[in-house]
């Protein structure tokens, strides 16, 4: 009797999580994924193996996005990860955050160079995202990025993971120094609009 129970309930179990986790399965031409040792990371790459160029942002809002990223300030730099145990990339760090909220982004900050919907400076708002060149402003190819956090009157201030003297997620002001190597910003969510 105890063993058929346990059973029973195990049983239970089973078929709630697979209903669980089939109801929350996206369509696969817009959100695949591929299993790593750290956590799972989205394909940042459609079905034909192209860079994703329009990034589908679903239900989540901007102000939801901006507040997920900020709980993950102070996680240090490391280049190349996207696992908050070890640290991230400035792009690591944004697929991280995409990826929380099942949104598929391109792994690498060059990749977002062909993302749709590019807007000018004065017109970004909270969750479009912010892109720069690397160190060396003189090559005008996008090394890095970030999300933009505040804008307008309030000035332009954006949330990135940085090799620099902070090392690590936190926000930053568009300076003098990031408006030097200020390339794009790119518009994702359609409520910014």
């Amino acid at each position: 009797m105890k063993l058929s129970r346990t059973f029973f309930i195990f049983s239970v179990l089973l078929i709630s999580c697979s209903q669980a986790e089939s109801s929350h399965q996206q369509d696969a031409t817009t959100v695949a994924s591929v299993n790593t040792p750290a956590q799972k990371v989205l394909k940042s790459t459609d079905d034909n193996g192209q860079s994703i160029t329009r990034i589908n942002t679903g239900k989540t809002t901007p102000s939801q996005l901006v507040a997920y990223a900020r709980t993950l300030t102070g996680i240090p730099y490391k280049y190349g990860s996207t696992d908050p145990q070890q640290g991230f990339d400035c792009s690591g760090f944004i697929t991280y955050t995409f990826n929380h909220f099942n949104i598929a982004v391109p792994r690498s900050s060059v990749d977002f160079t062909q993302v749709e919907h590019e807007i000018p400076l004065k017109e970004a708002k909270p969750g479009d995202f912010i892109l720069f060149t690397g160190t060396d402003s003189t090559k005008k190819v996008v090394g890095h990025m970030g999300i933009l956090v505040t804008s307008g009157a309030e000035g332009h201030q954006f949330i990135h993971s940085t090799s620099g003297k902070a090392y690590g997620v936190t926000e930053t002001p568009l300076n003098a120094y990031y408006q030097g190597r200020y390339l794009k910003t790119i518009r994702v969510f359609p409520q910014n609009n």
